[in-house]
């Protein structure tokens, strides 16, 4: 490995550091932004040669160590993610022919279990009959920590295998709110208009909201941002992305 020479270390921080300035330009940190001019901000800083991702966080107020604080659901974007998901679904007979005309990329049963366990795992989403769970469950090692094990509250366990497999290949988005409180995911790319990325982003709060847990008390949407892949985080004014919110659980 040839060792760079200490100006090239000192052009790649330079280089660097300008990047972060012209991302930082323009920009109020400490200001929160109205959803349609946060979008405008996030946009006009993806500036890489690839369609970055744009991605919301969002901080509850939930401690989800308790497990009637647990947030977690699916939002259908209603402009799509903008992402093609690999869809595996877990059935058999009249319903495994059901997901393969709907799209799903890898279809089975007994043989698709050998080679999950096997560690092959090229998937993005996981689909199973209610029936196929048993033979399911013995994955939760390998598919548990991905986060792709089926859920009957995502939608992820259902007979209705043909619409959960569209909704995977059309936009539909997993959360789960993480130790410190907070829910992220991607909702469109850089290249989608404003006005698909506000209708997205006010889908995904929506669905958050709606999944507000009972023992949440107090005030259940703190912050909110979003940010491109490589951008910087844009705070965004709750009001203008949350209809309602009530303050008691």
């Amino acid at each position: 490995m040839t060792k760079m020479t200490e100006e090239q270390v000192k052009e790649i921080r330079l280089a660097g550091g300008k990047r972060m300035a012209s991302l930082a330009a323009g920009l109020d940190r400490n200001k929160s932004y109205p959803i349609d001019e946060a979008v405008k901000l996030v946009k006009a800083r993806a500036k890489s040669k690839f369609d970055e991702t744009v991605e919301i966080a969002m901080n509850l107020g939930v401690d989800p160590k308790h497990a009637d604080q647990m947030v977690r659901g699916v939002c259908n974007l209603p402009n799509g993610s903008g992402r093609t998901a690999r869809v595996a679904v877990f059935a058999r007979g009249a319903k495994a022919e059901e997901a393969k005309a709907a799209g799903a990329d890898i279809v089975g049963a007994e043989d698709l279990v050998e080679i999950v366990q096997k560690g092959t795992v090229a998937f993005d989403r996981c689909i199973a009959t209610p029936d196929m769970m048993g033979l399911v469950g013995r994955l939760g090692k390998v598919l548990g920590p991905r986060g792709l094990m089926p859920n009957p509250r995502v939608g992820t366990v259902t007979m209705d295998v043909a619409g959960a497999v569209k909704g995977a290949k059309g936009g539909a988005v997993e959360f789960r709110v993480e130790k410190a409180g907070i829910v992220h995911a991607g909702v469109g790319k850089a290249s989608f208009t404003e006005k698909a990325l506000v209708e997205n982003i006010r889908a995904f709060v929506d669905a958050v909201m709606k999944q507000k847990p009972t023992g949440a008390k107090g005030n259940y949407v703190k912050k909110v941002s979003i940010s491109s892949t490589m951008g910087r985080g844009v705070k965004v004014e709750a009001s203008t992305v949350v209809v309602a919110q009530p303050t008691q659980g």
